[in-house]
């Protein structure tokens, strides 16, 4: 069909056609929605004081494309400029928990900050995705 055929067809009939054609690829959207993301999200973050200046992370990492092959590598802590406090290394997929949940302990940050970023790494592309600015207790102000 060409394309002044198709776009003389109307709309509803455009969408069937478009529809059909992604059935006989025979990918589902949710497969092609996972390819498209290269990075982990970072979904939530629980922080606990130790000390006036060392705290612990329990951080929720979402990552659709889970597998032995390809997987959320890590996770790090850092400051608005970069500075990376504390970094976690995971050496194996979560594909039968997602979102999953992991910590990391005894994270150093100086008393001038008031909040870190958390960011998620894919072990193919490296750190991107979703991240997620916290702030620390008892450096709110409040």
């Amino acid at each position: 069909m060409t394309k002044t055929a198709l776009r003389s067809l109307p709309l509803m009939a455009r969408t069937l056609a478009a529809a059909g054609l992604l059935c006989c690829l025979g990918t589902p959207l949710s497969a092609m929605a996972a390819d498209t993301q290269q990075f982990p999200d970072v979904l939530a973050a629980k922080v606990r004081a130790l000390t006036a200046d060392r705290f612990d992370f329990d951080v929720t990492i979402s990552s659709p494309y889970d597998s032995p092959q390809r997987y959320a590598d890590g996770f790090r802590v850092t400051g608005a400029d970069g500075t990376v406090y504390g970094e976690r290394k995971l050496f194996h997929d979560h594909a039968s928990e997602q979102p999953f949940t992991r910590d990391l302990y005894g994270v150093v940050i100086p008393s001038a900050l008031r909040s870190v970023r958390i960011q998620a790494r894919d072990q193919r592309y490296g750190y991107g995705g979703k991240t997620l600015e916290v702030v620390l207790p008892g450096r709110d102000g409040n």
